[in-house]
């Protein structure tokens, strides 16, 4: 299959033709399933490159004894599949193949441990259901919406697009109503044993003049204040930070955004490319842990990068290291594991898909750190002002 070759039927395939008030809600008794469509100048018609490929499907549904599904191994998945299954009323047993990896390996562990194609009807109920009521919000919402407003054009309403817009416009309203405020501040720099270290002003200042009158006091040292200031209070808290989870898909969009500018659906096919080259694994997955099983296999993968030319001092270090298990709970795994690079030595990748890479890679050796211990002091100093 290449995609959801099929889609649940439109409403007129229901009886409901045209657009008309009198039709709203339309709630089919049981949903039909047809045959993707392509706009043509003569409206919406059967892709035939579809129709083709169910043929041979078909064919060879009719030639098996058992069927083996390896789509892709989540909810939407298990949806293609089984939309074609019952639309060609096949009743023949399936197994399910499920690996969260392209390697040659996962690909024959996952033959080894075919599932059977039950233990996945949950998973295809609510990519059923999420089909479903995709449908019947879209398609009544928008006409609705599109026949209250008198439109000649089309109002598009649907489960997810709308709240989305819905979020958007209230976070450009909240920012269109924000009123800055402006106020100062006093920074000075002190010198302490040689150490130097910047310290601001604990009060706001609403004007420059005030803060300035603040600044001056500081400066006249004559005053009072030859050796900068007073220390009133020295406050030393231990603290530790835990190492960061593993990336899911969209932390690595965000850190990718970030980095380099890439938007999300850049990242989304860079991160496709190097798991169809089998070096990086399962790449949507909305999970940033991994279970036991898989983590029995991560010193191996450190060890793949001890020669890389960013991470071999770390990768080294952990080799003899215990490895930190804040990413390891497998409760929290869902369709699949955190994203993880195979093991596979990656060749020639350009500029945008190493920068990928790389970070798929440094976030598992950050996540596999120990804890970061740090002690945060805070120094009250009086000079003019509390600092």
């Amino acid at each position: 299959a290449f995609g959801h070759l099929l889609q649940l039927a439109p409403p007129q395939e229901y009886g409901f033709i045209g657009w008309r008030r009198q039709h709203l809600p339309m709630l089919p008794a049981k949903f039909k399933l047809s045959i993707r469509k392509i706009k043509t100048k003569d409206g919406f018609v059967e892709d035939p490159g579809v129709r083709k490929q169910l043929d041979i499907i078909k064919k060879l549904f009719d030639e098996a004894t058992e069927i083996i599904v390896a789509t892709d191994a989540g909810r939407e998945g298990e949806l293609i599949f089984r939309y074609i299954y019952y639309f060609l009323k096949c009743k023949k047993p399936f197994k399910r193949l499920w690996i969260s990896s392209q390697t040659d390996e996962a690909i024959k562990d996952g033959f080894r441990n075919l599932k059977p194609g039950t233990d996945y009807d949950t998973l295809f109920n609510s990519a059923h259901c999420r089909s479903e009521s995709d449908w019947l919000v879209g398609m009544n919402a928008t006409q609705a919406l599109s026949i209250s407003a008198g439109s000649r054009s089309v109002l598009s309403l649907g489960r997810v697009q709308t709240p989305t817009l819905a979020m958007i416009c209230a976070r450009y309203i909240e920012s269109k109503n924000f009123v800055p405020q402006t106020f100062y501040q006093i920074a000075i720099q002190l010198d302490k044993d040689g150490q130097l270290f910047r310290a601001i002003s604990i009060a706001n200042f609403k004007t420059q003049p005030e803060a300035q009158a603040i600044f001056d006091k500081v400066q006249d040292v004559a005053t009072g204040f030859p050796t900068g200031g007073n220390i009133t209070a020295v406050e030393a808290k231990p603290r530790k930070e835990p190492p960061p989870l593993l990336h899911d898909l969209s932390s690595l969009q965000q850190e990718a955004n970030k980095k380099n500018g890439f938007t999300a659906d850049q990242t989304l096919n860079l991160l496709q490319n190097l798991y169809e080259s089998k070096l990086v694994s399962y790449p949507r997955t909305g999970s940033r842990y991994i279970g036991d099983d898989v983590f029995a296999n991560v010193p191996k993968l450190i060890s793949t990068l001890t020669d890389h030319p960013v991470f071999a001092n770390q990768a080294n270090f952990l080799q003899t290291a215990t490895l930190n298990k804040r990413s390891v709970n497998a409760k929290k795994v869902t369709d699949h594991h955190a994203i993880l690079p195979t093991g596979e030595k990656p060749f020639n990748l350009s500029k945008d898909h190493q920068a990928v890479f790389d970070m798929v890679a440094g976030r598992m050796l950050e996540a596999f750190h120990q804890e970061c211990l740090k002690e945060i002091t805070k120094i009250t100093i009086e000079s003019g002002s509390v600092f």
